[in-house]
């Protein structure tokens, strides 16, 4: 059925204790339309300067990603700098250049608003609004967010929580926006808010999965090697969704599976820097790992 993502493309500079990269092609709709594309097709809108690299476009569009809603302005493309250390768990950003991307406005293509799979990645909550508000026939609502606009566009992203289906926070993000500390009752408290799905991501701890009809929880993929987390949740959320779109359901076996497949994605994702693992990842890949995973999870 195809899905639409919008968020960002950036040029990301990264160091770990394994390394650093310097703009490398990154943002949360790169990491999520990787991962999706392995289900079903996807249509990127996002925003990215004269200075962007026309090698990371030629990547995209031969990973058969819809580039038709994303907008080249005059200008510097979004770029981020962050630094791992320790446990890998949490980066800290070093420096961070909006460029375009503090005007950008989204537009999507007449033939695109009629797709009803959507997802919101990271970007400003009132941004996200105005997508949304381009849509036709949305079926299905996926958003994602970081402390940063819980913290300052508290009030927009409260009254986008009621117009989705599927938030999607990690471990801080959902005890920020809904003030508790257990995470049972910060996914409940967060649903009571609008959205009748909550995903958790707790990074190497797995995901909590929330809504009124069932729970499920799941352990990362225990995988030793961990170069640089960057996009990891982006790729768990484009994994999940784009396997929903592909099965047309949402009955607890398919929610099971998807969130299943977003484990594993993520699992790929941290093995290398950037979007060096994923690019070449290919469904077998994560079938192979998936059936690893349930020997895992079986009891």
């Amino acid at each position: 059925m195809g899905i639409l993502v919008l968020g960002t493309v950036a040029l990301d500079t990264v160091k770990t204790p394994f390394g650093k990269k310097d703009f490398m092609l990154g943002g949360s709709a790169v990491h999520f339309s990787i991962a999706s594309t392995l289900f079903t097709e996807v249509s990127l809108v996002a925003v990215v300067g004269e200075d962007f690299p026309a090698k990371h476009i030629e990547f995209l569009l031969d990973k058969g990603i819809d580039l038709t809603s994303l907008i080249h302005c005059p200008g510097k493309s979004f770029k981020w700098q962050g630094e791992y250390s320790g446990d890998l768990n949490c980066a800290l950003t070093l420096n961070t250049e909006l460029g375009v991307l503090s005007s950008f406005n989204p537009s999507v293509a007449a033939k695109q608003r009629d797709i009803q799979y959507i997802f919101l990645a990271n970007v400003d909550p009132d941004v996200q609004a105005r997508l949304l508000s381009h849509m036709r026939r949305p079926r299905l609502i996926g958003l994602d967010s970081m402390n940063f606009w819980i913290k300052h566009k508290r009030p927009s992203l409260v009254r986008l929580l009621k117009k989705v289906d599927i938030f999607v926070a990690n471990d801080q993000e959902a005890r920020d926006l809904s003030g508790e500390i257990n995470l049972v009752k910060a996914a409940k408290k967060l649903s009571r808010m609008g959205p009748r799905m909550v995903l958790i991501k707790k990074g190497e701890h797995g995901v909590l999965f929330y809504s009124k009809a069932f729970t499920i929880t799941l352990p990362a993929y225990p995988t030793e090697k961990v170069i640089d987390p960057t996009g990891a949740g982006d790729t768990f959320a484009g994994a999940f969704m784009g396997y929903l779109a592909k099965s047309g359901k949402l009955d607890i076996a398919t929610i099971k599976k998807s969130l299943a497949y977003g484990t594993v994605a993520a699992s790929f994702n941290i093995e290398d820097f950037g979007t060096a693992k994923t690019s070449c990842l290919t469904l077998a890949d994560l079938n192979k790992r998936l059936k690893e995973l349930k020997k895992i999870v079986t009891f």
